[in-house]
């Protein structure tokens, strides 16, 4: 057992015994590129989420303001009650000439 430790301890160390090579640096690239290809999939599909969450939000305010009488908040010239926006609402409800 003692010859063997010896034996072991006198062979030389050789890098390229245990470097990953030519391989080992493809495939790493390649599992990194899918990682990157998955992270930004999934960015995007957060993104579309949040976007429908606040539609969703702005259509029920918007729905809730409708049903209580009001008009929504946020409808342009018609909602801060200018003239133009009165103007406007009272030209489409008037019948039109035939």
């Amino acid at each position: 057992m003692l010859a063997t430790v010896l034996l072991a301890a006198e062979e030389e160390f050789n890098p390229d015994d245990v470097t990953p090579g030519v391989w080992g640096f493809v495939i790493t690239f390649l599992i990194m590129a899918a990682v990157l290809l998955l992270v930004l999939d999934m960015v995007r599909r957060i993104r579309r989420v949040n976007y429908r969450a606040e539609v969703r939000e702005q259509l029920e305010a918007e729905q809730a303001a409708e049903a209580a009488g009001g008009s929504p908040a946020g409808a342009g010239d018609a909602s801060n009650g200018s003239a133009a926006g009165e103007a406007g609402a009272a030209a489409s409800d008037r019948p039109k000439p035939e």
